[in-house]
């Protein structure tokens, strides 16, 4: 069993920058890869960017490139998104995510954190 707790969330200013953390823990949180999803009022939820535990790619969604960057600290089980430049339409709920990389992209994961809300204003 693993457990994603996320913090970070909050309402900022667009061009502005928030980092959201991600805590993870349980026997076999190294073996999964972590990423980061958003849900948007009234969409469907959509992939944001994903991270191996060892040595691998990361992966953007098109919409997040260049703007926001994930990152891990093995040896704080942590997993962070640092998103600069937020827009208006980042606004949604974050959930982190443990799963296997090539499955994460789909949709598909093992595990959910809670949720943490990230409003931009404009």
């Amino acid at each position: 069993q693993v457990q994603l707790v996320e913090s970070g969330g909050g309402l900022v200013q667009a061009g502005g920058s928030l980092r959201l953390n991600c805590l993870a823990s349980g026997r076999t949180v190294s073996s999964f890869a972590m990423g980061w999803f958003r849900q948007a009022p009234g969409k469907e939820r959509e992939f944001v960017a994903s991270v191996p535990w060892s040595a691998g790619n990361t992966y953007y969604a098109d919409s997040v490139k260049g703007r926001f960057t994930i990152s891990r600290d093995n040896a704080k089980h942590t997993v962070y998104l640092q998103m600069n430049s937020p827009k208006p339409e980042d606004t949604a709920v974050y959930y982190c995510a443990a799963g296997v990389t090539t499955l994460m992209q789909r949709g598909i994961v093992a595990y959910w954190g809670q949720g943490t809300q990230v409003t931009v204003s404009s």
